[in-house]
């Protein structure tokens, strides 16, 4: 161990008397963030209403802080205490509007998320707290609540034909949502807490229809409005006024350039039976909330590219010049040598990465902020994750750089073979206009798996969005990615220590 610990601190000077290595490192650093910083400085959003530019509005929040979408028509009454409502669900329809120049073209349809159904929630301003019980277009009934949490009940689409009860039930602090299909036999799908004063009723609302074509960048995704109407009868309700009257909120709803409501949603009463329609969505603001990391992280490419050319040659220098030999005669255990140069070279770059990374985020989402974007900045604890990811990300590709150089003996070709492996795959997959699942693939088996770093939005099942990696969703999670990278890491440095051992340059 004495002797290992003499070999580390023989490669740490070594490197830090090299002056191309130190200012390459330096560099590595200085690139990620200028040019993270220039990208978000080049960066605008605008917003308007009609032909008038406006200050792009800051999205609603949800009880946790993140970003959500809350848009739905809601008929509702006010519940002080325990309750209860219970409808059948006849019918759901809906249209779909395609978006100038084709806008007077509209056509049948639900989108796959459409929803309809019962709910108590914390008042009607956007981001409140709710419980919902609903049925969907294409997944059956649900219970969803605080726009993240979401349960499957029993699947299938409602009609007139196979009509669906559901009723939604507080008790205390705790709501249970329970689904039927001929009102006799309940089934329950789910409970969720919700206390104090609050609103209970109907809704409906529709998401967007959503269509993804690829191209570079990772393609467009276009979105057309949809609205989705729904029949409810045998309405009951318990735990509000008696006789109480029904209040109507088009809740989220937004003014077009003549002060009407932009695509407003309705209610019709006829015979103990209403008719409800709407637009939006209640769910999680899934890629409109402005550039992510991968945008402000921009600039780490070009900075592992300079992190490849000092890595590869730390080793390939000596091995050019015979300088290895000395280093090898000196210490015979060959293996430790690498091990010496593999810690040093891991630690400077891991630092590097990682104080990159610290420093370009908060400052580049601050500059997205003045430049007009809504998104809420990171928590600091999210920021340490990826910076401290991002230096792994780093000190991998220089590790796998040094095993390249040890095998290759040249360091240009060592060069060559780490950029082919880490950056051009991610490039492809994120720029390249890829079909998604070839990009995806590609950030499964290359060591270009570990920018899954970048992803810190989560990916919800119950939101249509372009789930792509070149809208910043990646096939692994950070640590399968880095995973992948630490494999081609071992191999490359355990085929490197092999050779060693077997010839001295």
């Amino acid at each position: 161990m004495i002797e290992f610990g003499r070999l580390v601190r023989a490669e740490w000077t070594k490197f830090r008397t090299v002056r191309g290595w130190v200012l390459g490192t330096v560099a590595a650093v200085v690139v990620t963030l200028l040019l993270g910083l220039f990208v978000a400085s080049n960066s605008h959003a605008s917003c308007s209403n009609g032909t008038v530019d406006i200050e792009c509005p800051t999205p609603p929040a949800g009880p946790d802080g993140q970003p959500v979408r809350d848009k739905f028509y809601f008929v509702h009454q006010p519940l002080a205490g325990d309750g209860a409502i219970t409808v059948r669900v006849t019918s759901m329809t809906g249209i779909i509007t395609y978006p100038p120049p084709d806008h007077d073209e509209i056509v049948p349809g639900l989108v796959e998320w459409a929803k309809a159904g019962v709910i108590v929630k914390d008042g009607t301003a956007q981001g409140s707290r709710y419980v919902a019980l609903m049925v969907t277009a294409e997944h059956g009934v649900r219970m969803q609540h605080d726009f993240t949490h979401d349960t499957g009940g029993r699947p299938g689409a409602v009609s007139a034909d196979a009509p669906r009860w559901l009723r939604l039930t507080r008790v205390g602090d705790t709501l249970t949502g329970a689904e039927s299909a001929d009102g006799a036999s309940w089934t329950r799908v789910g409970t969720a807490p919700l206390a104090g004063a609050a609103e209970i009723g109907l809704f409906v609302t529709s998401p967007s229809d959503l269509t993804v074509h690829g191209g570079v960048g990772g393609g467009t995704a276009t979105a057309r409005l949809a609205k989705a109407t729904a029949t409810f009868d045998n309405i009951g309700l318990t735990g509000t006024a008696p006789g109480g009257e029904w209040l109507r909120d088009d809740v989220g709803h937004v003014l077009g350039p003549d002060g009407t409501p932009h695509h407003p949603g309705g209610v019709e009463v006829a015979g103990g039976v209403m008719t409800v329609s709407g637009n939006g969505d209640m769910a999680p603001l899934v890629g409109e909330s402005g550039p992510g990391v991968q945008l402000v992280l921009i600039g780490l490419v070009i900075g592992l590219i300079v992190v490849i050319v000092v890595a590869a040659r730390t080793v390939s220098t000596e091995i050019r010049r015979g300088l290895i030999s000395v280093t090898l005669l000196a210490s015979p255990r060959r293996a430790r040598v690498l091990a010496a140069k593999a810690v040093v070279l891991g630690a400077v770059t891991f630092v590097a990465g990682t104080a990159a990374a610290a420093l370009v985020i908060p400052l580049a989402w601050n500059v997205l902020r003045d430049n007009g974007f809504r998104q809420p900045g990171l928590p600091v604890a999210t920021i340490a994750r990826v910076a401290t990811e991002a230096g792994l990300l780093v000190a991998g590709t220089a590790l796998l750089a040094l095993g390249l150089g040890v095998l290759l003996r040249r360091g240009l070709a060592a060069v060559g073979v780490a950029v082919v492996a880490v950056v051009l795959p991610y490039l492809a997959a994120v720029i390249g206009g890829l079909p998604t699942a070839a990009a995806e693939w590609l950030l499964r088996l290359t060591p270009a798996a570990a920018f899954a770093i970048q992803q810190v939005a989560p990916e919800y099942a119950h939101v249509l969005a372009n789930y792509t990696p070149g809208s910043g969703y990646y096939p692994l999670p950070a640590w399968g990615g880095l995973a992948v990278m630490a494999g081609y890491v071992a191999l490359a440095l355990g085929l490197a220590s092999a050779r060693l051992r077997r010839s001295d340059a």
